[in-house]
C-alpha cells in the first residue's frame, strides 16, 4: 500500500508540477515579449524621430539611444549599418528577419541564440525615413527563472512523493497489518493450532473484526473438539463389544470344521467382517489420536532396507518382492518402527484391495544418500491425475475409490500414511508406474543418512 501512495503522489505531483511549469512560462514568456515589443516600440520612434530631425545618419540615432541606455540596438538606412555594441549588429539578425523588416516593411521578431543565451530581436520598419530599427532582448533572466521554477517542482513533487509514501506506510498499518494478522491467524488455525487468537485492539472498527474472528475460532475449536471427542468416544466404547465378538468368533473358528457347509460360510463372512471392524476402529482410534495431538514418536535408528524387508514380511502379502538399491542398503532413518511399518502395511493393503496382482516394493537413495524413496507399485488402473490429492484425504471414496475398490476399507488407510510420513519430516505422493505399464506407484520420501563404517 505504501508503494501505491508513493506511486499515485508521484503522478500527481507530476501532473501538478508539469502544469504550474507550463502556466508559469507561458506567462513569463508572454509578459517578456510584451514588454519588450513595448520597450522596442519606444526606441524605434526616438530613433525615427532623431532621423526626421535632419540628421539622417544612422550613427546620430545610435549614439541617441545609447545616451539613454539603450545598449544592444542597430539601424539600418541608407543602406548603412549603425550599431551601439560590438556584440550585436547585422551578423546576429537572421536573414529572414532583415528581409521582412527591411523590404517588406512589416514588423516583426524573432528568438535566436546569440553567445549561447537565448534573445528576443524585434525588428521596427521606420516608414517615415526609409529606414529600420533592430533590438535585443536578453532572455537568459527568464530562463534562469525558469530553471530555478523546475527545480521548486521537482523538489516539492520528491516531497509529495516521500509524504505519500510515509502516509501508505501509516495507512498500511492501520489497515493492512490487521488483514495480515488475521491471514496468519487463518493459516495457524488450518495448520490445526486451534487455540489461534487476534490481539484485541481499542480501534472500533478493527476491534469488531477482531471480535468476530475470535468467536468464529473459538465455534470452530469448540465444533472440531467435540467432533474429536465423539470419534474418541465411540471407538472406545465400539473396542468392548468388538473384542467380545473377535473371542467369540475365534472360538466358533475352532469348532468350523464341526459346522455345516452353509454355517461355515456365515462364519467365514462374520470373520471377515470383524477383522474390517476392527481395522476401521484402530484407524479412527488413530485419527483421533492425530486430532487430539496425542502422537507421540518413539524414534530409532533402523536401517532402511532391513526395515522395509521386515515390514512386508509381516505385512497383508508376505511375499511381495522387495529391491533394495545398493546404495540405499547404506542408508538409515530415524523413525517410530512401529508406525511406519503401519505405512508401509497400509501402501501393500491398498495395492492389495484396489492394484491387482503382486505389488512390487523397491527402496532407493536420492539426494546423494540425503534422502531415501519408498515405493509400492501395483498393476491397477492407476490414479487420475486431477484425483491425486484426493486420495490420501480421510474417508476419500470417491470416483476413483469407486473404480479401484470393492467395498474393502474405509478411507482411512491413505490418509493414515500421509500423518504418519509428515510427522517423520518426509512426504508421500502417487504417480504413475515409471516402467510405462498400467497401474499406480505410490512413493514415500524421508530423510536418511549414511551407515557410518
Amino acid at each position: 500500500m505504501a508503494l501505491m501512495f508513493a506511486l499515485g503522489s508521484l503522478l500527481l505531483s507530476g501532473f501538478l508540477a508539469m502544469a504550474a511549469y507550463t502556466f508559469t512560462r507561458s506567462s513569463l514568456l508572454a509578459q517578456r515579449d510584451r514588454s519588450s515589443i513595448e520597450q522596442g516600440y519606444s526606441n524605434a520612434q526616438i530613433a525615427q524621430n532623431d532621423l526626421i530631425s535632419g540628421t539622417r545618419t544612422a550613427a546620430s540615432a545610435i549614439e541617441r539611444l545609447r545616451s539613454l541606455g539603450v545598449s544592444r540596438s542597430a539601424v539600418f538606412v541608407d543602406d548603412t549599418w549603425a550599431r551601439s555594441s560590438s556584440r550585436f549588429g547585422e551578423p546576429q539578425i537572421p536573414a529572414s528577419l532583415r528581409q521582412r523588416v527591411i523590404n517588406d516593411k512589416l514588423p516583426a521578431r524573432m528568438v535566436v541564440r546569440i553567445e549561447g543565451r537565448p534573445n528576443m530581436i524585434i525588428g521596427v520598419p521606420l516608414t517615415a525615413t526609409d529606414a529600420a530599427y533592430f533590438e535585443v532582448s536578453d532572455l537568459g533572466d527568464v530562463s534562469s527563472t525558469l530553471n530555478s521554477v523546475r527545480l521548486s517542482l521537482l523538489f516539492g513533487g520528491l516531497i509529495a512523493t516521500m509524504s505519500g509514501a510515509v502516509v501508505g506506510w501509516f495507512a498500511a498499518n492501520r489497515t493492512v497489518r490487521p488483514l495480515g494478522d488475521a491471514a496468519r491467524a487463518a493459516k495457524a488455525i488450518a495448520g490445526g493450532r486451534l487455540d489461534t487468537r487476534l490481539v484485541p485492539t481499542r480501534d472500533q472498527d478493527l476491534g469488531v473484526l477482531a471480535e468476530a474472528f475470535n468467536d468464529m475460532a473459538a465455534a470452530l475449536q469448540t465444533k472440531i473438539e467435540r467432533d474429536n471427542r465423539f470419534a474418541s468416544d465411540v471407538s472406545h466404547e465400539l473396542r468392548s463389544p468388538l473384542m467380545t465378538l473377535a473371542a467369540s468368533a475365534e472360538v466358533m473358528q475352532a469348532r468350523r470344521d464341526e459346522m455345516p457347509a452353509r454355517a461355515q460360510a456365515a462364519l467365514d463372512l462374520l470373520v471377515a467382517d470383524v477383522t474390517r471392524f476392527q481395522g476401521l476402529v484402530e484407524d479412527l482410534l488413530e485419527i483421533s489420536r492425530f486430532d487430539a495431538g496425542a502422537i507421540r514418536l518413539h524414534l530409532e535408528e533402523l536401517l532402511v532396507g532391513e526395515f522395509v524387508r521386515q515390514a512386508v514380511a509381516v505385512s497383508s502379502l508376505r511375499d511381495a518382492p522387495v529391491a533394495v538399491t545398493d546404495e540405499a542398503s547404506q542408508l538409515i532413518i530415524n523413525g517410530d518402527r512401529r508406525r511406519l511399518a503401519r505405512v508401509i502395511a497400509n501402501l501393500i493393503d491398498n495395492a492389495r484391495n484396489h492394484g491387482g496382482g503382486m505389488p512390487t516394493v523397491t527402496v532407493e537413495s536420492i539426494d546423494d544418500g540425503g534422502h531415501v524413496q519408498i515405493a509400492v507399485e501395483d498393476h491397477g488402473t492407476g490414479v487420475p491425475v486431477d484425483e491425486r490429492s484426493l486420495v490420501f484425504e480421510r474417508f476419500a471414496r470417491g470416483v476413483t475409490a469407486g473404480r479401484r475398490s470393492s467395498s474393502d476399507g474405509a478411507g482411512l488407510g491413505l490418509a493414515l500414511v500421509d500423518e504418519h510420513v509428515r510427522m517423520h519430516g518426509g512426504r508421500v505422493w502417487v504417480e504413475d508406474r515409471l516402467d510405462g505399464e498400467p497401474g499406480a506407484r505410490f512413493v514415500i520420501e524421508l530423510p536418511s543418512e549414511r551407515l557410518e563404517p
